[in-house]
């Protein structure tokens, strides 16, 4: 009796995680989406690996990901104003086009042998470009694909938890592909990996096709999201969270060949165990908080996630030891998913549908436009006091930032817990809570 009373217990909390996959449009996004992020994360090893093996600099891998980031921040707030009007589902069939026949270019370059450095940053350039319409199309379209809104946080956490899935596949698959085969495989693996997205997308119903066009000037639109976003007090402190944790702290990434040639003496299949290492803990706080009930509480975990990503990325300054390493980074994977999820789900919940658009423009931008900032300095940091006091200093700004959010977490609660209560997504707005 009490095995089968367990069992059943059991099958009701996997169908309470999984609840937003009851949704038919959800579930071919997940497949597909899920099958693309793996040749996505392939792609992005294998193309630090080349950039480094080619020049040997971390200045130029420091500028790489500068020119495949610097097209968010320069393009994706005008990009969010498109989004809240254009059709978001072949907009998503647009950009992932592109993505697809960027890849193929890359890996046709590199088979050939006729790539170069300036070809990288030309192609990194055109995919961040991409990606300026594409990420803000895709934090929007999820309100699409999930018909209720109360599996909407249960959708943003399973997406997160897919794409550190993808994360801890694809590095590791990048890692043994390039050490046997070289990194051109890896960008065609990549190309073809869309084609599931594509297909998904394709197969998908919608009853929300219509094109949205508001009667203002696009630049008129523009204003408008910039003004409700940074004048609602709970949007504007988590978009600062997300742009210190990716400005300050993410600068591990970038600089991550360096770590894992020249300090812990591995190769691209070392980079490769650490990026997934990270993916691991990311993983796991995403399934952790796909099963949250609530949205309550997730002010204090982001603050709290924030903290853990920046000590855990001090710690592996310090590492020379692989497995430590591994370990610091399945931690460092905690705290940024925490930090991530949190935010995401607090302003996609609190957003005004009409402004949805425009607000994960700047959520985007946030997240990777202010990254190439970070990079370009991270670069040049690391010329004078080398790669791991570079990111030491910079993860320890990840730690006085959440000492200061911590401070505004009475004025975010005090200012959310109402409009939970008005939209019917809480009941209780107990202040232990």
């Amino acid at each position: 009796m009490a095995s089968t009373a367990l069992k059943s217990e059991n099958k009701k909390t996997l169908k309470f995680l999984g609840r937003a996959l009851s949704h038919r449009n959800y579930r071919l996004w997940f497949a597909g989406q899920g099958t693309s992020l793996i040749g996505t994360w392939m792609q992005m090893i294998a193309m630090s690996w080349l950039v480094y093996r080619l020049t040997n600099s971390p200045v130029l891998l420091s500028l790489n990901a500068f020119t495949g980031s610097i097209p968010m921040f320069l393009f994706a707030p005008i990009a969010g104003t498109f989004v809240d009007r254009w059709n978001r589902h072949r907009l998503l069939l647009a950009t992932q086009t592109a993505a697809m026949i960027q890849a193929g270019l890359l890996a046709t370059l590199t088979l050939t042998g006729l790539i170069a450095v300036w070809h990288i940053f030309i192609l990194s350039f055109f995919l961040g470009l991409v990606n300026a319409f594409d990420m803000p199309a895709r934090q929007a379209f999820v309100v699409e694909m999930v018909d209720d809104r109360a599996d909407l946080s249960n959708a943003i956490a399973l997406n997160s938890a897919m794409f550190n899935g993808a994360r801890l596949v694809g590095p590791s698959l990048a890692g043994l592909t390039v050490a046997a085969f070289g990194e051109g495989i890896c960008f065609l693996l990549n190309a073809l990996s869309f084609l599931a997205v594509i297909l998904a997308l394709l197969s998908m119903r919608l009853q929300h096709g219509l094109s949205r066009r508001p009667a203002s000037h696009p630049f008129e639109g523009l204003k408008e999201g910039f003004r409700y976003a940074f004048s609602f007090a709970p949007i504007r402190y988590l978009l600062l969270v997300l742009v210190v944790q990716n400005f300050f702290g993410m600068q591990y990434v970038v600089l991550m060949p360096v770590f894992a040639r020249d300090i812990l003496h591995g190769g691209a299949h070392t980079q490769g165990f650490l990026v997934a290492a990270s993916g691991v803990g990311a993983v796991a706080s995403a399934i952790g908080l796909a099963s949250k009930r609530s949205v309550l509480g997730l002010e204090k975990l982001a603050f709290w996630g924030l903290g853990l990503f920046g000590l855990s990325v001090m710690g592996f300054c310090f590492s020379r030891n692989l497995y430590l390493s591994l370990s610091l980074m399945v931690f460092a994977g905690v705290g940024m998913m925490v930090v991530l999820i949190a935010c995401n789900t607090i302003i996609q919940t609190l957003v005004d549908e009409d402004k949805r658009g425009r607000v994960m423009s700047l959520h985007a931008m946030a997240t990777v436009g202010c990254f190439p900032f970070g990079s370009l300095m991270a670069g040049a940091l690391a010329s004078y006091l080398g790669v791991p006091h570079t990111v030491l200093v910079s993860s320890a700004g990840c730690v006085a930032a959440a000492c200061v959010f911590g401070l505004k977490l009475p004025k975010l609660r005090s200012i959310t817990r109402p409009i939970y209560l008005s939209r019917g997504i809480i009941e209780d707005a107990s202040p232990e809570l």
